[in-house]
């Protein structure tokens, strides 16, 4: 039974990675840790839950990785998915620790499996966890919890007392042992974005976000982030900015993870409700452009759109836990989905007819492109002649989103003010957007979360002592 009625040096609010290794930082730094995590036990970990790599900087090839990925070459991904729309003092920090958080993870009893081959173009620049999320967040909690660190879960929050840019105490919603207030001399917010809270997204989206996906826990919604900023913490990002992929549409509202997700768009179009094409699909490599899609068909009539191909190319992408949708010819899957047989057919043929020879290569930006259509396909454009010919629908799929608590260096939360604040610390996606802008990178996620998680649990601990 933990004692709610002392005083701990740092209180953790959320229970994923950013949480975790906060919470193992801070007490690794000599300080009593109590971490908060709103979810049942079962559900523990947010987003994490559903993750399987994260992208570090490294100077040479490792057991585990194939080559060497420089800090500059990091940054310049970074400036290429976010148009620049990064704290460039912040993000370049992130990616310099990066560096040491490939061994400090395994420290804390993460394991990685071999790098992966295929499509996903990762195995130089992502590190994948040996089990996936699940196990790396099992590994967390377990030396989290042997190094004494005490966890509650079923804990959410219903209000924080901040005066003057100092926090003094969380209230929980429901008593737990007979305790409602929670003291601890300094505060780590790591409880991720507003994802789940299909009203607050529609004050930005509007009634498309009934039509949104959120391919996490349902959990996030954003209750503790709404409470800083409404306290005084100064905010950062665009609302209507996010982690946005194309899923399948066929998924639950919820929790669905990373096997509804399709992977498959650049092996063939994309089209809308109208059966027109609207984006570049080979526009870039896979992982630098996948999280763009969710976006897109976001801005589509009804938020839904279908990846046409055809049975030439089945084989050549990871499948998701749905099977595609199949026609022997293209107006019987047009029917399927629903769509204009006439439309699909033309969209179809005046794409076949302006695909150029070229040599495909899904590993590089090759040449094989369009000529006379709009959108151009760029890369990867050959022609959908195979029968039976295939589809997926597709959703928005929200993973996290971008707005939240501005933080320097310290991972310490800066107040409207412009002041620091003078006990409250955040990581993970409640402050995500002071790096990410817009736009992602596989694996940016994980790695915003441990980077920022670790300095925010030592400084923390720090600033308990002093």
């Amino acid at each position: 039974m933990v004692d709610l009625k002392r005083r701990f040096d740092v209180l953790v609010i959320g229970g994923g990675n950013a949480a975790l290794c906060a919470a193992i930082s801070a007490r690794r730094a000599g300080a009593s840790v109590l971490v908060l995590e709103g979810a049942p036990k079962f559900y523990r970990g947010g987003n994490t839950r559903h993750t399987r790599n994260m992208r570090c900087a490294h100077d040479a090839a490792t057991d585990i990785l194939t080559g060497p990925y420089t800090e500059e070459e990091f940054w310049q991904d970074l400036l290429l998915v976010t148009g620049g729309e990064t704290d460039e003092e912040l993000a370049k920090f992130m990616i310099r620790e990066s560096k040491d958080i490939l061994d400090w993870i395994v420290e804390q009893g993460v394991r990685w499996q071999p790098s992966l081959g295929g499509t996903l173009s990762l195995g130089r620049t992502n590190s994948f966890f040996l089990g996936g999320g699940r196990a790396m967040l099992n590994a967390l909690y377990l030396t989290a919890e042997q190094l004494g660190v005490q966890i509650i879960y079923d804990a959410e929050v219903a209000d924080l007392h901040i005066e003057d840019g100092m926090f003094l105490a969380a209230h929980l919603k429901q008593p737990i042992d007979g305790a409602t207030e929670i003291r601890a001399s300094a505060l780590v917010a790591a409880a991720g974005g507003f994802e789940a809270n299909i009203e607050w997204l529609k004050e930005y989206w509007g009634e498309a976000a009934d039509n949104f996906l959120i391919r996490g826990t349902p959990y996030n919604r954003g209750s503790i982030l709404k409470m800083l900023l409404a306290k005084g913490v100064q905010d950062i990002g665009d609302p209507t900015q996010c982690h946005a992929v194309a899923i399948d549409a066929r998924a639950p509202k919820f929790d669905g993870g990373i096997i509804t997700r399709h992977d498959s768009v650049v092996f063939g179009i994309v089209v809308n409700k109208h059966a027109q094409r609207f984006y570049d699909e080979g526009e870039d490599i896979w992982p630098k452009r996948y999280a763009i899609w969710g976006r897109l068909v976001a801005a589509q009539p009804d938020q839904i759109a279908y990846i046409i191909f055809d049975s030439a190319v089945v084989t050549s992408f990871m499948p998701t836990l749905f099977p595609p949708i199949a026609g022997g010819t293209i107006a019987e899957l047009a029917g399927k989905l629903e769509l204009d047989p006439a439309a699909l057919e033309k969209t179809i043929t005046d794409f076949n007819a302006a695909v150029q020879p070229g040599t495909f290569d899904h590993t590089i930006l090759d040449d094989c492109r369009t000529e006379g259509i709009t959108p151009q396909k760029t890369h990867w454009a050959r022609k959908i002649e195979a029968a039976p010919y295939l589809a997926y629908p597709v959703r928005p799929g929200i993973t996290f989103t971008y707005l939240g608590t501005r933080v320097n260096k310290q991972s310490r939360m800066l107040m409207k003010d412009g002041k620091p604040s003078a006990n409250m610390f955040a990581a993970g996606e409640i402050m995500a957007g002071n790096v990410l802008g817009k736009g992602y990178a596989a694996g940016i996620g994980m790695t915003i979360g441990s980077v920022f998680g670790r300095v925010a649990g030592r400084e923390a601990a720090k600033n308990a002592r002093n």
